[in-house]
């Protein structure tokens, strides 16, 4: 089964805790969170349980159609909140438990001092079957 892990990042102010946010990191510490997620996806790579995953910039636009054409525009990617989608990766493992035992794993990504971040990472199954509708 196909599971969504969403990465989410805090910006300034600096989130709950001893956490500091990603700008305030050495590049030091960013080479090694980023190498921490690249060998983390490497060895699912080994067990055939990574699909894909993707950083995000932390640039993006709210879209939506307005009903007469125009599609408004609006800065984001969130435009009420300091947090945003910072990555994903898709994983394709055999239960649930297994989705939350490697989302658990890749929350304690190493953050500024080396330490793990203990972030939060959504897990989102995939729909395997459209809703269907009856009379």
């Amino acid at each position: 089964m196909k599971y969504l892990l969403l990465k989410h990042y805090r910006g300034n102010p600096a989130p709950v805790g001893d956490d500091v946010p990603m700008d305030r990191w050495t590049p030091a510490e960013i080479d090694a969170h980023i190498q921490y997620m690249q060998d983390f996806a490497v060895r699912l790579e080994g067990t055939g349980e990574f699909v894909d995953g993707q950083a995000l910039s932390p640039e993006g636009t709210f879209v939506r159609y307005d009903g007469e054409g125009r599609p408004p525009v609006t800065d984001g990617p969130f435009a009420e909140t300091k947090d945003l989608i910072a990555g994903w990766m898709v994983i394709d493992v055999e239960s649930y438990d297994r989705a939350l035992e490697l989302a658990g794993e890749l929350s304690a990504a190493p953050g500024r001092g080396g330490k793990p971040l203990h972030e939060w990472l959504e897990v989102r199954p995939f729909l395997a079957h459209p809703p269907t509708v009856t009379d």
